[in-house]
C-alpha cells in the first residue's frame, strides 16, 4: 500500500479525488492502492526544556544557558493529535512506500519529516512536489516523484531554524523575565522579534527626538507651470533672497527643451511580500490577513503556491502560458489581444536562475466563486500576471529649463506614448499619480513670472506602516527601494516570507506594538525592553540577516546545521554571562501600556459592557456604541461589522449580544416581528457576520420521529427524551436537539 501524507485535511481530500482514494476513514481517505492521511500542521514539536532535565522546569538564573547536546522531537501533548499519529503511524507501518505530501517548502518539509521520524518508519519515502492544487498539477507531482533524500538539506534547514529559535528564544527570554521582568511580566525575546521590535522603537525615537531644520526653496510660476531653482535649496535664507530679489525684476526665458524617449517596464510578479506590502497599501489589509487570503486562493486551485520569495518564472512556466491565459475568461477583454500573437518572453520574467523551490504567485487559469476580500487579491495577482506579456510602456521625458536674469530654473513632465501593459491597470485610480503633462513651451520664448521664496522645513522619516515594516524586515533595516537592489539583498532580509506576517502578530500579542490607523507604533513595555536589552546582537537586524543568510546556505548544501547550531550555543552562553553580570536591574510590567486602569478594572469593566471587545470580524478593530447599533471601530475603512439595538421589530439586550459573541448565539427570544407574525427563535451569524434568526425548532414544525437519521451529523440516530429529541451521536459532539 502507498501512503501519502500532507499537511492539512482538505489538502489531503484533493489529492485522494486524484489518486481515486474516494473511501472516507478515520482519519485517512483510502482507495486504488492508497491510502491518503494528513497531519494538522506541526503533529511533532521539539522537546521542552524539562523533558531534557526536570529542574529545567523551574525559572531560575542558575539553570541557564540550557544547552541541549542533542535536540529531540516529541509528539505534541494534544488529544486530539495524539489521536491521528496513531492512526498515522498504523498506516506508515502497513506501507510498502509514503509519499511526503506537505506543503512544498522549508516549513512543510519539516513538519513531515518530524512526524515520519517519530513514526520509526525505515521504509522508502519519495516526495510529492507541487505548485499548485489543480488537478493537473497533482497529476504532473505524482508522475515526477522524487526520492526525499533530494530535500535533505531542506530539512536540514528547518530543523536548524527550529533549534536557533528554540536556543535564544527559551533562553534569552527566561533571563531577562527572571532579571528584569516585574510582576506576572514575562519579556518574550526571539531570535527575529527582537530585531523587528528594535528596528519600530529607533524609528519611533528617531522622530520624537527630531528637530527640524529649516531651509528655503525658489520657485517661479511660468504659464501655470511650477520650476523650482536648478541648484536646489538654500540653508541660508539670505543666499536665497538676493537671487529672489533679482529674478523679480527680470522676464522669464525658456532656455532650453529635451525630450528623452523612454521605456517603462511592467510591475514585476508577485512574491508574497510583495504582495502584502500592495494589499497593505491598497486595500489595507495586514500582512496577516493577506497572507491568509493567499493561503485560501491556493486552496481554491485559482492561484500557485503562495509562501515564496522570487517575482521570476523558470523557463518550462513558459509553455503552459497561453492555456492559463485562455482559461481567464473573464479577463478576455485584456488576453485576447496577446492570445493572438506569439506571447512576449522576458528576463525580467522568465529567469531559473533567480528559482529556487518556488516561482512567483500567478494564477493557475481556473476561475470560481470568491467572497469579496478573495477577488480583491486574486484580481490582482492576475492583472500582474498578464500584464507581463503585454508590450512595455513607452514614454518621453521632458526636461525644460528656463531662466530670469541669469538664474536657471527647472521643471520636468512625463508623456506617455505607448501604454502597452497600462491598459491592464486602467481602472487603477493612481495610474496617473506623480505624472505631470507639460505645456508646449518653445525655446527662446519670455513671458512674465510669478516668483516665490519660502521657507520649509525638513520632516523626520515617517513611522512604520506595516507595508514598510515588511519592506524593512526584507532588506534587514536598509531602505531600499530599486526592486534589483532589493532582490539581492533578500537572503538577509528578516525572517522568511512566510513567517514575517506571524512575527508581527506576535509583537502585537505580546503588547509590544499597537496601531494607529495605519501606523505601527512601539508600546511603553515594547520601548523598555528594547532599552533593557544592552546586548547589541540580540537587536541587530543584520546579525538577524545572517542568520537567515547561513539557513539558506544549509538549505544549498554550503554550510552545515552544526556549524550554525555551535554558533547560536556560544552566543547564548556569552548572552547569559553578560545579562548575569549585569549591576542594573529594572522592573518592566505591562501596566505601564494601560495607564488610565488597572488590569483588574479593565477585565471587570470587559465583562459589564460589549465596547471594547474585539470585532468578532475583522479581529482588528474594537467595538464601539453608536446610536444606533454597536460597530467595529474600523467601520467605513476595512471592516463593516454592525450589531443593530433591534433586530424584526425586537430590541436585543447587551447580555444577549454578549452570549452571541462568546457561545455562537443567543437563547430563544420571542417577539420577533416576521412577515406580521410573531416568531420566537435565536440569533447567529451568518458566514458574513450579518445576524440572522433561526426560529425556535420543535416537532411540531419539524417533522422528526424516532429512529430517522439525525439531520445534522448524518449518521446517528433520533432519540427520544423527557423533554426533546436528540441524536444519538450526542457523546461525540452531535448537539442536534428539538423541543417537544
Amino acid at each position: 500500500m502507498k501512503v501519502c501524507i500532507a499537511e492539512k485535511p482538505s489538502v489531503a481530500r484533493e489529492i485522494a479525488s486524484v489518486l481515486g482514494a474516494t473511501t472516507k476513514r478515520d482519519g485517512y481517505f483510502e482507495g486504488n492502492g492508497y491510502a491518503v492521511t494528513y497531519t494538522f500542521g506541526h503533529l511533532c514539536t521539539l522537546c521542552e526544556p524539562s523533558d531534557y532535565k526536570p529542574y529545567w522546569k523551574s525559572w531560575d538564573l542558575n539553570n541557564l544557558p540550557m544547552l541541549p547536546d542533542k535536540f529531540k522531537v516529541k509528539v505534541a501533548n494534544n488529544d486530539g493529535i495524539k489521536k491521528q499519529f496513531k492512526i498515522v503511524k498504523s498506516l506508515f507501518d502497513k506501507a510498502d512506500v509514503v509519499i511526503n505530501c506537505g506543503d512544498a517548502g522549508q516549513e512543510g518539509e519539516l513538519i513531515q519529516r518530524w512526524v515520519i521520524n517519530e513514526a520509526k518508519y525505515k521504509g522508502k519515502v519519495e516526495r510529492l512536489w507541487i505548485s499548485s492544487l489543480t488537478t493537473e498539477a497533482i497529476k504532473e507531482g505524482f508522475d515526477n516523484l522524487k526520492p526525499s533524500e533530494n530535500y535533505d538539506n531542506l530539512y536540514y534547514a528547518g530543523f536548524s531554524r527550529s533549534i536557533g529559535d528554540w536556543l535564544l528564544g527559551i533562553n534569552a527570554t527566561r533571563l531577562y523575565t527572571v532579571k528584569h521582568g516585574g510582576y506576572k511580566q514575562v519579556l518574550s525575546v526571539g531570535r527575529v522579534q527582537t530585531p523587528t521590535l528594535a528596528m519600530l522603537v529607533n524609528r519611533y525615537k528617531e522622530i520624537e527626538n527630531f528637530v527640524p531644520q529649516p531651509y528655503w526653496e525658489l520657485q517661479t510660476m511660468y504659464r501655470d507651470t511650477l520650476f523650482s531653482y536648478e541648484e536646489g535649496r538654500f540653508l541660508k535664507m539670505e543666499d536665497g533672497e538676493k537671487l529672489a530679489t533679482k529674478v523679480k525684476e527680470h522676464e522669464f526665458e525658456i532656455e532650453s527643451i529635451t525630450k528623452k524617449k523612454g521605456t517603462e517596464y511592467a510591475p514585476k510578479l508577485f512574491d508574497l511580500t510583495g504582495l502584502q506590502v500592495y494589499c497593505n497599501n491598497k486595500f489595507g489589509f495586514s500582512a496577516d490577513e493577506t497572507l491568509k487570503i493567499a493561503q485560501r486562493l491556493y486552496e481554491k486551485k485559482v492561484v500557485t503556491y503562495p509562501r515564496v520569495d522570487t517575482t521570476f518564472l523558470p523557463n518550462d512556466v513558459y509553455p503552459k502560458v497561453k492555456n492559463i491565459l485562455s482559461k481567464l475568461t473573464d479577463y478576455s477583454e485584456l488576453t485576447t489581444s496577446i492570445l493572438n500573437k506569439k506571447i512576449k518572453k522576458s528576463s525580467r520574467v522568465f529567469n531559473d536562475k533567480k528559482v529556487t523551490d518556488h516561482h512567483a504567485i500567478i494564477p493557475t487559469g481556473i476561475q470560481t466563486h470568491l467572497q469579496p476580500a478573495e477577488q480583491q487579491v486574486y484580481d490582482i495577482i492576475t492583472r500582474r500576471f498578464i500584464a507581463v506579456f503585454y508590450d512595455d510602456c513607452k514614454v518621453s521625458n521632458t526636461t525644460v529649463i528656463g531662466k530670469a536674469a541669469d538664474v536657471n530654473f527647472k521643471t520636468t513632465g512625463k508623456e506617455i506614448l505607448s501604454k502597452g501593459w497600462r491598459v491592464v491597470f486602467e481602472s487603477d485610480s493612481s495610474k496617473n499619480k506623480g505624472e505631470s503633462i507639460l505645456p508646449s513651451f518653445v525655446k527662446g520664448e519670455k513671458g512674465p513670472h510669478e516668483p516665490s521664496f519660502l521657507e520649509k522645513q525638513t520632516k523626520p522619516p515617517n513611522q512604520y506602516t506595516e507595508a514598510s515594516l515588511l519592506r524593512a524586515m526584507e532588506t534587514a533595516g536598509k531602505q531600499v527601494d530599486d526592486d534589483e537592489l532589493r532582490d539581492l539583498m533578500k537572503e538577509n532580509g528578516i525572517g522568511r516570507p512566510s513567517t514575517r506576517a506571524n512575527i508581527i502578530e506576535t509583537l502585537f500579542k505580546r503588547k509590544y506594538i499597537k496601531r494607529n490607523k495605519k501606523q505601527i507604533l512601539p508600546t511603553v513595555t515594547g520601548i523598555q525592553l528594547i532599552d533593557t536589552i544592552q546586548n547589541e546582537l540580540l537587536k541587530s537586524a543584520e546579525l538577524t540577516g545572517t542568520w537567515e543568510k547561513q539557513l539558506k546556505d544549509i538549505e544549498k548544501g554550503k554550510i552545515s546545521a552544526n556549524a550554525f547550531i555551535k554558533g547560536m550555543k556560544r552566543m547564548v552562553d556569552a548572552l547569559v554571562y553578560e545579562v548575569r553580570s549585569e549591576k542594573v536591574e529594572t522592573r518592566i510590567s505591562a501596566v505601564n501600556n494601560k495607564p488610565t486602569s488597572s488590569p483588574k478594572a479593565k477585565k471587570k469593566s470587559k465583562s459589564k459592557s460589549l465596547v471594547g471587545s474585539d470585532c468578532p470580524k475583522c479581529k482588528n478593530g474594537q467595538l464601539l456604541k453608536g446610536k444606533s447599533a454597536y460597530g467595529c471601530s474600523l467601520y467605513g475603512k476595512s471592516c463593516d461589522f454592525t450589531l443593530p439595538f433591534s433586530f424584526a421589530d425586537k430590541k436585543i439586550s447587551e447580555n444577549q449580544y454578549k452570549r452571541l459573541l462568546s457561545k455562537g448565539s443567543t437563547v430563544n427570544l420571542k417577539g420577533f416581528n416576521v412577515q406580521g407574525n410573531s416568531i420566537e427563535g435565536l440569533l447567529r451569524f451568518d458566514d458574513n457576520f450579518k445576524l440572522k434568526l433561526e426560529p425556535k425548532q420543535t416537532a411540531k414544525n419539524l417533522s422528526v420521529n424516532v429512529g430517522d437519521t439525525c439531520p445534522k451529523c448524518k449518521t446517528g440516530k433520533i432519540l427520544k427524551g423527557k423533554t426533546a429529541f436528540g441524536c444519538s451521536n450526542y457523546k461525540s459532539g452531535c448537539d442536534f436537539r428539538v423541543n417537544l
